[in-house]
């Protein structure tokens, strides 16, 4: 039997789907949701991720989340919210491994370092970039470039988009002209995204000492879950009491994300991939428990993202960045012949045809580095003795 008619009237369904950029024939023993989940795991852009850091850089310990546990970390949440509401789980879960595919080196210090090398040329966002890598970077087909994602999985990837790079992306972008939403597939994605990186990032911040469980006691969501842990196993310590404490504060949100999800799309009357598509969004918090997810935010904004010796990272990682981007704007011929203009042809354009493309192959090239591959290239270009 086909696992799709099994779902909920309002699930994504790739018989529905508008379908891929370039025609296919369909895949014989999965669904077309699984094929993007299988050509996500399998791409290139995907196994970096491994070295790609979530809060602490690479080689600050082997123990830290990168952005690869994360995104299975998204995948298994999303998912186990999607099975309870009837969604498309292989829909969630592509879009679950595919969201961060595009961040830059350094989390959201190396983003923010690369979208301001960038403001001459159009800037960048890892969520266009993620969708850039799935679309035109990855080169493992004959037939096209990228990975030929359906256009589900494309849409839920591009999670945010300014109305200027909507309407130059077509399809995928013109729900963010006509302001409507995406399937409740991708919404939950988003916010799975969102239950995983802030407990996950409890958990790190204390195993690295940045937190301390006196300090996490000041957020009554954290408190309140570790008394009762306390309660149901007395004397419990240490690495297993702060495990038991997290697993529960991520499983508190999960039911209310059901609970609170399933309100919503009986209130607003949903039947259809449609009627999601014109209702607010449905996959939420419930009031009470988005003000508890929000002061957790900014608890860790504050004492664990703003920590000096986060701060002190983040600043070496910005100049980094900024330092290669310079180096390979000012001279291409630095960079692998792939990502000069014009080498394939033997003619480079003139500077000034060429200088916005040159610059978004620079963009690409960084982007797609790994945490220890953008430091060992900084130290070639600028440390004496190096190769």
């Amino acid at each position: 039997m086909n696992a799709e008619t099994a779902l909920a009237s309002y699930a994504a369904r790739s018989s529905a789907s508008p379908g891929r950029r370039f025609a296919e024939a369909p895949a014989t023993s999965r669904s077309e949701f699984q094929r993007d989940r299988d050509r996500i795991v399998h791409c290139t852009a995907f196994r970096r991720l491994e070295y790609k850091t979530q809060v602490f850089v690479n080689h600050e310990g082997d123990l830290f989340r990168t952005r690869l546990t994360h995104s299975i970390e998204v995948a298994q949440i999303a998912r186990s919210i999607a099975r309870n509401l009837g969604l498309n789980e292989d829909l969630v879960e592509a879009i679950s491994l595919a969201h961060d595919l595009g961040h830059t080196p350094f989390g959201h210090a190396g983003q923010d370092a690369l979208n301001a090398c960038m403001k001459d040329y159009g800037g960048f966002e890892h969520n266009l970039q993620s969708l850039r890598v799935v679309d035109r970077l990855e080169e493992r087909y004959g037939a096209f470039d990228g990975l030929n994602l359906m256009f589900e999985t494309r849409e839920g990837v591009l999670k945010h988009c300014s109305l200027p790079n909507a309407a130059r992306l077509g399809d995928v972008g013109r729900r963010f002209i006509e302001r409507k939403q995406p399937t409740l597939e991708a919404q939950l994605a988003n916010l799975a995204d969102e239950i995983a990186y802030n407990n996950h990032d409890i958990d790190d911040g204390l195993r690295s000492g940045l937190l301390t469980i006196p300090q996490l006691d000041e957020v009554d969501f954290f408190a309140r879950n570790r008394r009762e842990v306390e309660l149901v196993f007395p004397g419990i310590t240490g690495r297993r009491a702060i495990n038991e404490t997290v697993r529960r504060m991520i499983n508190a949100l999960i039911v209310d994300v059901i609970a609170t999800s399933r309100e919503n799309i009986l209130a607003a009357k949903i039947h259809t991939v449609d009627d999601v598509r014109n209702a607010p969004p449905l996959i939420t918090f419930s009031s009470a428990m988005q003000d508890e997810a929000a002061t957790l935010k900014r608890f860790l904004r504050r004492n664990l993202y703003q920590h000096f010796q986060v701060n002190r990272m983040t600043s070496k990682a910005r100049r980094v960045v900024t330092e290669l981007f310079g180096a390979f704007i000012n001279e291409p011929v630095l960079l692998p012949p792939d990502y000069q203009v014009g080498a394939a042809s033997g003619e480079a354009p003139s500077p000034d045809t060429a200088t916005a493309e040159q610059a978004r192959k620079v963009s690409d090239y960084i982007a797609g580095m790994t945490d220890r591959y953008a430091m060992r290239e900084h130290r070639r270009l600028f440390t004496v003795g190096e190769i």
